[in-house]
């Protein structure tokens, strides 16, 4: 116990804690905008499959293409496809921004499965009711689905969000300097792994804590105006 004491004082330093501090902040940053691109990307896409007529069939079925298969491929491998794609293009990108390219592919597939289920869940009548009176499809989602279907969507698109600040993790395999990373230099540097990662998991839970009580409280409100 004494010892663990001292190993934990020689971690508190100013530098360990500056570098814990610019980890965290880059894995939250990276969830973040990776999952805010995926859900403009995904509501886009989710409008595309509901669009009628011949012109867009391709687009239409390239989207439901590009949603089945990157939903089904882990982010691991995402990650090396768009890394390796990158490179055979010779485009000397940061990796960080691979990582951000990488978690819009995926947020764009599953978020865009979000909103179309959102869309779903506006009872059928209500779009017949809007074509009945000669609405475009903007119109409709503007005036009709979207003021409906947003409390179907936002409490899965934030528990997508809040489960991908764990998955962020996997961007360590190609060198992104994230939590995960983190770990791997304390440890790396003689820090015993009980400091090295506990550490880590201290930061993770420090964001998703409060992320997750203001998710449910969101979820909660919204369940409240579904009922009134």
């Amino acid at each position: 116990m004494i010892r663990l004491f001292h190993e934990i004082v020689a971690f508190a330093t100013w530098y360990n804690a500056v570098f814990l501090v610019e980890a965290g902040a880059r894995t939250l940053l990276l969830s973040a905008s990776g999952c805010l691109c995926g859900f403009l990307l995904g509501f886009l896409l989710a409008v595309l499959r509901h669009t009628v007529g011949r012109t867009l069939l391709p687009l239409r079925i390239l989207g439901v293409l590009y949603t089945e298969v990157f939903r089904r491929i882990p982010f691991l491998v995402t990650l090396f496809l768009v890394f390796y794609a990158f490179q055979a293009l010779n485009m000397d990108v940061p990796l960080f921004w691979i990582a951000v390219v990488s978690t819009c592919v995926i947020g764009t597939a599953y978020l865009s499965e979000v909103v179309r289920a959102g869309f779903a869940a506006v009872p059928r009548a209500e779009w017949d009711a809007a074509t009945t009176m000669n609405f475009s499809l903007f119109q409709t989602l503007h005036h009709v689905v979207v003021p409906q279907a947003w409390r179907t969507i936002v409490p899965p698109a934030f528990a997508f969000f809040l489960s991908f600040i764990k998955d962020s993790a996997l961007a360590s395999q190609i060198g992104v300097v994230e939590l995960a990373y983190a770990g791997k230099v304390f440890n790396n540097r003689g820090l015993p792994p009980s400091i090295a990662f506990g550490s880590v998991l201290l930061a993770y839970f420090v964001i998703s804590y409060p992320l997750a009580k203001a998710g449910a409280r969101v979820e909660g409100r919204l369940a409240l105006s579904r009922a009134h």
